[in-house]
């Protein structure tokens, strides 16, 4: 599942030009040198793709309100820049920008501005002194609020009652969003069911759904083909530019 919105009413694209698109390709066979800061078990990802995207990773300084100190926060910045609104991706739950492996060139090589960041605490951001949000970190927090609320008769109960709602409930917010949206979602998304993604489109103003046969629940891993031509159509349909193309190889539902 994916959802992409607009910045304002008025989404553009790059300056109008005459490009030729080639297919993005890459060797297995290369020599990738990772930023220092990354971790050393970077070396054993064997996903070419994740690797070629990890050796453009950088960190940037960000000032939060939370701390006297900017983050470092983590990102791979386009190669692309322009005066025009950018495409920003973000990660799912307990993920990185590396999760864009597959779409990110394909709609860099389109010729849209894009960035993969990093969400604050996930990835490869560093909070430094700031304590850390990392599982170990998490798991030693758990330990010290206590487990006596688990010896509870009704918390079994209660914990897969929750798991089974589909965690917190933000439906109420949903038709705040007035930004122009594109809900992409895999037709065998076997976590979340497409049934969902049909209620949040009719719950959610200025939106439209898209859904990919034969995709589970990561458009953009499963079938970034079709995950990058239908954001780049979304791009075109709120711009004045020239319309960037992608070949169509992947069938797909509207």
């Amino acid at each position: 599942m994916l959802t992409l919105t607009s910045a304002s009413s008025a989404l553009t694209l790059f300056p109008e030009c005459k490009t030729q698109r080639r297919r993005f390709s890459i060797s297995a066979a290369a020599d990738y040198k990772f930023p220092s800061f990354l971790p050393k078990q970077m070396e054993e990802i064997k996903d070419p793709f994740a690797r070629k995207l990890a050796t453009r990773i950088e960190r940037l300084p960000v000032n939060v309100s939370f701390s006297e100190k900017s983050i470092m926060s983590s990102c791979v910045k386009p190669l692309i820049q322009s005066n025009q609104n950018p495409v920003v991706l973000l990660h799912s739950f307990d993920s990185s920008c590396l999760e864009w492996r597959y779409t990110f060139p394909l709609l860099e090589e389109a010729g849209l501005e894009t960035w993969a960041i990093d969400i604050l605490g996930w990835g490869f951001s560093n909070l430094e002194r700031i304590k850390s949000c990392d599982v170990a970190s998490k798991r030693e927090h758990f330990y010290q609020i206590g487990k006596l609320h688990c010896l509870y008769p009704w918390w079994e109960d209660a914990t897969v009652s929750f798991m089974i709602s589909g965690g917190y409930n933000v439906s109420r917010q949903i038709d705040q969003v007035m930004q122009k949206t594109l809900i992409i979602w895999g037709e065998d998304d076997q976590i979340i069911s497409n049934k969902l993604a049909v209620r949040l489109h009719f719950e959610l103003p200025n939106s439209n759904i898209r859904q990919i046969p034969d995709c589970g629940h990561l458009p953009h891993v499963e079938k970034p083909d079709s995950a990058a031509r239908l954001i780049l159509e979304f791009m075109q349909n709120h711009s004045c530019q020239k319309k960037a193309q992608l070949a169509p190889t992947e069938e797909v539902v509207y």
